[in-house]
C-alpha cells in the first residue's frame, strides 16, 4: 500500500472577505470526513485561503483502503431446516438477498446461540476511482449562504470558478469538479504572476505559491500582515491599533500583503477619535495609530494587495481617499454641536422601536422610569440616572451615527458634554450599551449601570411580551446577549437586585394589555437559563447549577454564591454521601402521603440513639448556621453542614423510617424534613447525586 500527498485548489474570482476563512475551513473538514466515510487514513493535514481560492493539502493519503470483513446474519439455526432435512423458505431468502445460495452460507455463534450467515470480505475504497466524487461531494456541503451561477453552466458555487487543481502525488486527471476538468494548472498572484503555472507534485504547492507572489496560508498571512503593519506603526512613531476582525478581513482581501504608513492632516483630531477610528476601519479598512498613552495621531496603515515601483504614489492614493471621508466626519460632529442632545430626544418619537412597543421615545420614556427606580435600589443617585436614561438614545437621531452607527453612545457622551451636562450622566450614556459583547468590559459608573440594565431589561420585558421570545437561532433583538449582559452587571457589581421584583417594576412602564401577564415570569426563567453559561469557564458542572435552582433565589448575586459555595462543597469528601442521603430523603419524602406532610419532631418519640444523635445534630447545625446564612456566608454554612454526614449515614444505618407505629414513622418523616430543610436553605444537594437513586 504507498502513500501520497492529495492537493486540491478551487481557483475563483474573489471570494466574500466575510466568509474566506470559514470556507478554508468547511473545505477542508469536509474533505477529511468524506475520506474517512471512503476508509482512506492519511498524515497531517492543513488548509489554505486567499482572495482567490481555496486550498487543502494532505499527506500520506493511502491509495487504498483496508479491505473489511462484513458479516450478515441470518435466521437462527433452529429456522434455517425443515424436519426433513432441507433449507427453509427463510433460510433461502436471506441466501437470495446476499446473491449467494443457501449451501454456501455458515453457522455464526451469536449471543443469542447460532445463526445462519454469511462472511464476506470488501475491498477496502481506491482513492484514484472514487477521488473526484469525495471532492464534489465535500464541496456541496460547503456553508455557502447564497449559491450562485454563471455563464451557460448550471453549476454553482459561492464565486465563478475558474480552475480545480486535483492532484494525489504526481497524478492528476481525476475527472471534472464543479464541471470543470482537473489539472495540475493554478495561477498566482492577478497582477504580479498571472501565467498558468504548473504544480508537478502536491507537496510543492505553498513554495509555488509564494514563487507566484500568493501566501496561500491564511494563518501566515494574517501573521506577516500583523508584523508589517506593527513595523509601519512604529516606523512613524507610534503602535497600530489592530482589530481581530479587522486583521481578518484584511487578510482576506490580499494575496500578497504589502503595509504601509500614510498621515492626515492634524486638524481632523478635534473630532472625536472614535468616528475617525471607526471611519478608517469601517469605510477604509485602515489601521489606526496611536501614541505610547493611547492617544490617535494622525497616522495609518493600509495594506496593499500589490509590490509597487513606487510606494509613494500608492500611499498618497490612501491620504486622498480618506481625506473625505474624515471631512465627512468632521463636518457631522460640528452640525450635530448646534442642536443640544435634550432638543432630540422628541425626534425619537419618528423611530419605531417595535411595532406593538412603539417608538423609541416610548422606549426611552419607559427606560427612564425604570432606572430611576434602579438607581434608588442601589443607592444610586435617581435624578442622574433618570437624566441619563432620557438622553441615552438621542444620538440614534443625530448625523453622526447616522453616519457611523458604531458610534452610538459615544457621540452622545460628546454631545451631552458639550451642552454642559454632567460628566456622570454623558458617561452613562456612552456605557450604557456595555459590555457590547461576551466577556467586554462591564458599565463603570453606578449610573450606566441603573440605565445599562433598565434598557435590557425593557426589551426583554417587551419582546416576551408580544411573544417574540427568541426561538433556535433566531434572536433578532439580541435577548440572548441581553441576558447575558444582565446577569454579568448584577454577579460581577455584586448588586443584591431580585430579578423578579426588577421585572415587576419593569412591567409597570407598559399600557394595560400591551404585554401578557406571563411575561414577567417567562423572562425571569430565560435569564436563570443563561447562568450556565457564565460558568462554562469555570469548569462549573450543570448539577451544581441545578442544585442552587433548586433554593429558589432570584438574585443573581445571590445565586452566584450559592453556586460557588456549592462547587467548593462538591470537592469535600462528605458530599457526595450527603448529596445521595438527601436523592434518598427527597425520594421519600415525595413519597409520604398528605397527612404525613404537616410534619413536627417531637423529642418523646425519638427511641433509637441514630435518630436521637442526627436530631441533636441537625439542631446544633441549625442554630451555628443562623449567622452564616443571614450574611450569605454559604459556604462555611455548607462546611457546617458537611459534619451530618456521620449522623446520617448511622441513621439510615439503624432506623427504619417507614415504622409500623404511625407516630414513630411521621416523626423521623420531620426528621428528614428538617434534614433536607438545613441544606435548602442554600441549594438542593441532591442534585450533585446526579442520575443515582436510593
Amino acid at each position: 500500500m504507498s502513500h501520497q500527498p492529495l492537493l486540491l485548489e478551487i481557483g475563483c474570482e474573489e471570494l466574500p472577505s466575510s466568509s474566506l476563512e470559514q470556507l478554508g475551513i468547511a473545505l477542508h473538514d469536509n474533505l477529511i470526513a468524506k475520506l474517512a466515510d471512503k476508509g482512506l487514513s492519511h498524515g497531517a493535514s492543513r488548509w489554505f485561503a486567499a482572495p482567490r481560492r481555496l486550498a487543502v493539502l494532505i499527506d500520506d493519503l493511502v491509495d487504498q483502503g483496508a479491505d473489511e470483513t462484513k458479516e450478515a446474519l441470518g435466521p437462527p439455526l433452529a429456522q434455517a431446516r425443515d424436519a426433513d432435512g432441507n433449507w427453509t423458505r427463510a433460510a433461502e431468502g436471506f441466501a437470495a438477498r446476499q446473491g449467494v445460495s443457501a449451501d454456501d452460507l455458515e453457522l455464526i455463534d451469536t449471543p443469542k446461540g447460532q445463526r445462519l450467515g454469511l462472511k464476506q470480505v470488501v475491498s477496502g475504497a481506491k482513492t484514484r476511482e472514487c477521488l473526484g466524487d469525495i471532492v464534489n461531494e465535500a464541496i456541496a456541503d460547503l456553508p455557502i449562504a447564497k449559491r450562485m451561477r454563471w455563464g451557460a453552466a448550471r453549476r454553482e458555487f459561492v464565486r465563478p470558478v475558474h480552475w480545480i487543481v486535483l492532484i494525489y502525488g504526481d497524478e492528476q486527471g481525476f475527472g471534472d469538479v464543479l464541471g470543470i476538468p482537473s489539472a495540475n494548472i493554478s495561477k498566482g498572484h492577478r497582477f504580479h504572476a498571472p501565467a498558468p503555472i504548473s504544480i508537478g507534485s502536491a507537496n510543492d504547492y505553498p513554495a509555488l505559491m509564494r514563487e507566484a507572489w500568493v501566501i496561500a496560508d491564511f494563518a501566515e498571512r494574517s501573521h506577516l500582515i500583523r508584523e508589517q503593519v506593527e513595523a509601519a506603526a512604529i516606523a512613524v512613531g507610534g503602535q497600530a491599533l489592530i482589530d481581530p476582525d479587522l486583521l481578518g478581513e484584511v487578510a482576506s482581501l490580499v494575496e500578497w500583503p504589502v503595509a504601509l504608513a500614510g498621515s492626515f492632516d492634524t486638524a481632523f483630531l478635534e473630532v472625536p477619535a472614535e468616528a475617525l477610528i471607526s471611519s478608517m476601519q469601517s469605510h477604509q479598512k485602515y489601521f489606526p495609530v496611536v501614541d505610547a498613552s493611547g492617544t490617535l495621531m494622525p497616522n495609518f496603515v493600509t495594506v496593499s494587495n500589490i509590490e509597487s515601483r513606487d510606494p509613494s504614489q500608492v500611499i498618497a492614493g490612501n491620504e486622498r481617499v480618506i481625506r473625505p471621508r474624515l471631512a465627512d466626519a468632521a463636518f457631522f460632529f460640528e452640525q450635530d454641536q448646534q442642536h443640544t442632545l435634550a432638543s432630540r430626544v422628541s425626534r425619537l418619537g419618528a423611530v419605531v422601536f417595535q411595532k406593538q412597543l412603539g417608538s423609541l421615545l416610548d422606549k426611552t420614556q419607559r427606560v427612564q422610569s425604570l432606572a430611576g427606580e434602579l438607581a434608588t435600589l442601589t443607592g444610586t443617585d435617581k435624578i442622574q440616572a433618570e437624566r441619563a436614561a432620557e438622553l441615552c438614545k438621542a444620538d440614534l437621531v443625530s448625523d453622526m451615527v447616522l453616519e457611523f452607527a458604531d458610534m452610538q453612545g459615544i457621540a452622545g457622551a460628546y454631545y451631552a458634554l458639550n451642552d454642559g451636562e454632567d460628566p456622570t450622566v454623558a458617561d452613562a450614556i456612552a456605557q450604557h450599551y456595555w459590555p457590547t459583547q461576551a466577556g467586554s468590559e462591564l458599565p463603570q459608573g453606578e449610573v450606566a449601570v441603573a440605565v445599562a440594565l433598565a434598557d435590557r431589561l425593557d426589551t426583554l420585558l417587551g419582546i416576551f411580551g408580544i411573544g417574540q421570545a427568541p426561538t433556535g437561532s433566531k434572536d433578532p433583538f439580541a435577548l440572548r446577549r441581553a441576558s447575558i449582559a444582565v446577569l454579568r452587571i448584577i454577579i460581577e457589581k455584586q448588586l443584591t437586585l431580585d430579578l423578579r421584583k426588577c421585572l415587576a417594576i419593569a412591567g409597570r412602564g407598559f399600557a394595560e394589555g400591551v404585554i401578557s401577564d406571563e411575561a414577567p415570569e417567562a423572562v425571569f426563567n430565560y435569564l436563570l437559563d443563561r447562568l450556565p453559561a457564565l460558568y462554562e469557564s469555570d469548569a462549573i458542572p450543570i448539577e451544581v447549577f441545578r442544585a442552587v435552582r433548586g433554593s429558589g433565589s432570584s438574585q443573581p448575586s445571590d445565586f452566584d454564591r450559592r453556586v460557588r459555595a456549592v462547587q467548593a462543597f462538591g470537592q469535600r469528601p462528605e458530599a457526595e454521601a450527603l448529596a445521595a442521603a438527601n436523592k434518598r430523603v427527597s425520594n421519600i419524602l415525595a413519597k409520604a402521603n398528605d397527612r404525613d406532610k404537616n410534619l413536627i419532631v417531637s423529642a418523646n418519640l425519638l427511641q433509637e440513639p441514630q435518630e436521637i444523635a442526627l436530631a441533636e445534630a441537625i439542631a446544633a447545625a441549625a442554630s451555628d448556621n443562623v449567622t452564616t446564612l443571614a450574611s450569605a456566608d454559604y459556604a462555611s454554612a455548607l462546611s457546617r453542614l458537611a459534619a451530618l454526614r456521620e449522623p446520617v449515614d448511622a441513621f439510615f444505618d439503624g432506623v427504619m423510617v417507614n415504622a409500623e407505629d404511625p407516630a414513630l414513622k411521621a416523626n423521623r418523616l420531620a426528621l428528614l424534613a428538617q434534614l433536607r430543610e438545613q441544606f435548602m436553605h442554600i441549594a438542593d444537594i441532591s442534585q450533585l447525586a446526579g442520575a443515582k437513586s436510593e
